[in-house]
């Protein structure tokens, strides 16, 4: 009785560069979603500094919903990328 399967191990040896870039070709909006939350990630560092007599947790409910809009509007046009590229761009056989 054999117990060879014939799995592929490509997915394994796939180095984390080469992976981010075909995930990033399956899904583009969501690498432009990760750069926008770590540019409001920045953009809230700075501007802690010099928030002047705003409440800390003012400040940080701010930028949490500033992320959050970043992020669900990504995954909305991904979304809509997805759906454009299965129903009205599928290459006819």
């Amino acid at each position: 009785m054999s117990t060879h399967t014939d799995v592929s191990l490509s997915s394994y040896d796939e180095d984390q560069g080469c992976k981010l870039i075909r995930k990033a070709r399956e899904a583009p909006f969501v690498p432009i979603a990760m750069a926008r939350f770590a540019a409001i990630v920045a953009y809230g560092l700075y501007k802690l500094k010099s928030r002047g007599n705003t409440k800390m947790s003012v400040h940080l409910i701010h930028m949490r919903v500033a992320a959050q809009h970043f992020v669900v509007g990504a995954m909305t046009l991904d979304m809509g990328h997805s759906m454009y590229k299965e129903f009205w761009a599928k290459p006819k056989p």
